[in-house]
Parts: C-alpha cells; sequence; structure tokens
C-alpha cells in the first residue's frame, strides 16, 4: 500500500469524524484542525492552530467550506515545508505521510455511555408531602392511575378530617 492511499484512508476517517451527512470525500476546517492535531502536524512551536486555520482558508475554494483530498495535500505540503524547513519537497510530503499513518480520530475526554445493569432507584418517597404523597403507598410503589384520580368522598365528612366516623362512638 502507498503512502498516498494510506495517507487518503486516513483523510477519509477524520472527514467523516462527527460529520454524520459526510461522505468521507471532503473534510471541514474543524476536522483538518484535528487531523494536524492527532497526527502531529501541528505542534504547536513551528507550525500553530494559527497557521493550520490560515492554510485551511488558503486552499479551499471560495466560498466553500470543505476541502477535498487534492486540496488536502496542498495544504499538508506547505504546512510541512514550514515544519520541515529547507528539505526536498517530496521528503516533506513523504515525512507528513508517515505521521498520519494508521491514525484515527483520538476520543480523549469525551463522555462514553455508561454500562450499568439497572437504572438507580427513584427518590426516597417516604418524604413526599401533600399531594404527592397520595401516589404512593406504604412501600413507595407508585399507585398508578389511582393515585393521580380525584376521588369523591360521600361520607358526609370534609375529605382531609381524620376523625371521620367518630360521632356516633360514644366513650363509656
Amino acid at each position: 500500500m502507498t503512502m498516498a492511499s494510506e495517507a487518503e484512508k486516513t483523510f477519509q476517517r477524520f472527514a467523516v469524524f462527527g460529520e454524520s451527512s459526510s461522505r468521507g470525500t471532503e473534510m471541514n476546517n474543524k476536522n483538518f484542525s484535528k487531523l494536524c492535531k492527532d497526527c502531529g502536524i501541528l505542534e504547536g512551536k513551528t507550525v500553530t492552530s494559527t497557521d493550520v486555520d490560515i492554510m485551511f482558508g488558503k486552499v479551499r475554494a471560495k466560498n466553500a467550506q470543505t476541502i477535498t483530498f487534492q486540496q488536502f495535500q496542498e495544504a499538508v505540503m506547505e504546512l510541512g515545508q514550514k515544519w520541515f524547513k529547507g528539505k526536498n519537497p517530496d521528503k516533506v510530503l513523504k515525512n507528513i505521510y508517515e505521521h498520519m499513518e494508521g491514525k484515527d480520530p483520538a476520543t480523549t475526554g469525551v463522555t462514553k455511555a455508561t454500562t450499568m445493569g439497572r437504572a438507580s432507584p427513584l427518590p426516597d418517597t417516604s418524604k413526599y408531602t401533600g399531594t404527592h404523597k397520595e401516589r404512593f403507598d406504604k412501600s413507595g410503589e407508585g399507585k398508578g392511575i389511582t393515585g393521580w384520580e380525584e376521588v369523591t368522598y360521600n361520607s358526609g365528612y370534609a375529605s382531609g378530617y381524620k376523625n371521620t366516623g367518630a360521632y356516633d362512638k360514644k366513650d363509656n
């Protein structure tokens, strides 16, 4: 496999990273900067993030938001000439391709999905008050729709009265 085809595969992997609609034929500035950073082209001393952004704007077509692989090659060639000053352009491109070989977009710092068996328990329902308390039984299980229904009391007493039915009971 040639260095150029390996570099093109790396270009495609970075072009589709985070872009669900991308086919891997064109790359935006964000992914170009990520490729340069993850592959070590953007090392911070001779090639900075400003250089990468300027180079992207220089090689892209007017009014375009993305670059093709050919434009990408022009950009990394110019960045490489800045990085490897005084070297043969073919060797510069070869060095850049070696840095890109087999690289994938890094996902450090990205939130990963948890693999817990079950969800955490619900809040402690014993601390609920008022109408919320009526939606749960003593064990904390929800009553379902009956906890939400409005129940009419036809006992003759007010609904909140605690001593319902105590009138007929006499103390002896």
